[in-house]
């Protein structure tokens, strides 16, 4: 195989992991959802959602969570028989989770149906999308090809957020996810059949300058789940990924719903710019901290996630500028997508690569946690109090622990780089 046509296959497989993560994303377009919901429980009547406003979040916290611990399974099953197999699997769970919603209105069928189904299929598929592009690029490019691979997850809103919007308007909420179930399917399984892996013992050629390890840790072996387990820096960044993906995802499931008093129908667009950053953030995370570092760049994101998160309790629930809460979605949205560029690239510098797919999984565990507790809890706050305030005091303060840990974190790495 040439080198040319093995760049050629591995770019193939990167741009097959962002359609794949292109279709998936609409995780992240649930406000949209939960708004038409919310919206069906105050005008009563035939067929209208009946459920407790302090719910309205359920189902998009159990799919959080449900894709996070269905990637250990999805993470083996991908390290075992490859990732086409992987995301075949995953688009086929997501597109009937989204059938069974085309016909209800009922709570429990909701959090079954996007809860539990999509999010185990989104798991799946995202989890086959990353490791086979990674094992066709050396380790200097290890950021930016996650990165890339990644914003497809966070691009998606970009167009789910006005297509979901426009479906919804038309032709009712179940109908629109009639026609996304349709869609999904068609979408993830034609992709998941460009993926695979490279050919057994492959190497990626490194053209970059070898001093870039002095600022990027090399994992001394493949570590296995028991081993990964045993070590400090699992746990934590562990803790790490758990509030710093919490946070965001509290302030992604809730958008639509903060931007309404300012921009009223037209709040998808903040969703939308929002993924726009979301997106950005994962490659340009990626670039930097090829550069700079893993966790130096990781320490600057959170400490700035941190104060835009106080300064979203100032300014996010009354009669503010649309421009400023469209500014204040970009740049926290721009925060959270660097934590999934980042994470995956932790798991290969720190473990190694040959069990990443059940080692990413289990680290996204903290991922799955963190979205699921964090939106529960603001929901169930917001529910009570009417804003959003206190759920911004509690993410900006547990950001500011994460930063103490990211300092630790990087103690452990100068370890690792001169061990």
């Amino acid at each position: 195989m040439t080198t040319e046509t093995t760049k050629n296959k591995g770019w193939l497989v990167v741009f097959a992991g962002v359609a794949i993560n292109l279709a998936l994303g609409i995780l992240y377009s649930w406000s949209i959802f939960k708004d038409s919901i919310s919206k069906s429980i105050d005008t009563g009547g035939d067929g209208a959602f009946t459920w407790s406003k302090a719910a309205l979040n359920d189902p998009y916290a159990v799919c959080i969570l449900v894709f996070a611990f269905s990637m250990i399974l999805a993470g083996k099953i991908q390290d075992k028989y490859g990732p086409r197999v992987t995301a075949l699997i995953g688009g086929v769970l997501v597109g009937i989770g989204f059938f069974i919603l085309s016909s209800t209105t009922s709570y429990a069928l909701w959090v079954l149906g996007f809860g539990v189904l999509a999010g185990m299929g989104i798991g799946f598929g995202y989890s086959a999308a990353t490791p086979p592009a990674l094992k066709w690029f050396p380790s200097s490019k290890t950021g930016v090809v996650a990165g890339i691979v990644v914003s497809g997850f966070g691009l998606a809103p970009v167009y789910i957020a006005p297509l979901a919007t426009y479906l919804v308007n038309n032709f009712g909420l179940q109908h629109a996810m009639l026609i996304f179930a349709i869609l999904f399917i068609l979408v993830v399984c034609g992709a998941a059949l460009l993926l695979q892996n490279p050919p057994a013992g492959y190497i990626a050629h490194d053209k970059s300058n070898t001093n870039t390890q002095t600022t990027k840790p090399i994992a001394s072996k493949d570590f296995t789940v028991k081993e990964i387990l045993k070590t400090p820096s699992f746990y934590l960044i562990w803790v790490i990924f758990f509030i710093a993906s919490g946070a965001g995802l509290m302030v992604i499931g809730s958008i639509s719903g903060m931007a309404k008093k300012s921009m009223g129908e037209a709040a998808f667009v903040a969703v939308a710019i929002m993924a726009i950053g979301n997106a950005s953030g994962r490659i340009i995370a990626g670039l930097v901290s090829d550069k700079i570092g893993r966790v130096l760049t990781l320490l600057i994101i959170i400490l700035f996630q941190a104060s835009l998160m106080f300064a979203s309790m100032l300014v996010i629930g009354g009669n503010t500028e649309a421009l400023l809460i469209v500014l204040l979605a970009t740049f926290i949205g721009f925060n959270y997508g660097t934590n999934l560029s980042l994470f995956p690239s932790f798991t290969k510098s720190f473990w190694g690569m040959k069990n990443f797919g059940v080692n990413y999984g289990v680290l996204m565990s903290a991922w799955g946690l963190g979205g699921f507790i964090f939106s529960r809890l603001s929901q169930t706050i917001v529910a009570k109090t009417g804003t959003h305030t206190t759920s911004f005091i509690i993410a900006g303060s547990c950001l500011l622990v994460c930063a103490l840990l990211a300092l630790v974190l990087k103690h452990i790495e100068k370890k690792q780089i001169t061990a």
